[in-house]
């Protein structure tokens, strides 16, 4: 048996970019949500820091259902 090392790491180094990537948009999403609450409590609006939140976590949504595309497809 042979193993393609050069196809294993380009495997490893998009799955590391994504996985930080993700969660990275997810962070920045609950940031977004608590800058909201910051506003909320000191009596100004946070529109778009709540737009801001809710782009971020549709865009975590579309990574992981075009990750289950190319699971099933």
């Amino acid at each position: 048996m042979k193993i393609d090392w050069a196809a294993l790491g380009s495997v490893f180094g998009v799955s590391l970019v994504a996985t930080v990537a993700l969660v990275g948009l997810f962070t920045l999403g609950v940031m977004g949500l608590s800058k909201q609450e910051e506003a909320a409590e000191n009596g100004g609006t946070a529109t778009l820091a709540r737009t801001g939140a809710y782009a971020c976590f549709a865009l975590c949504a579309a990574a992981v259902a075009y990750g289950i595309y190319l699971i099933v497809v």
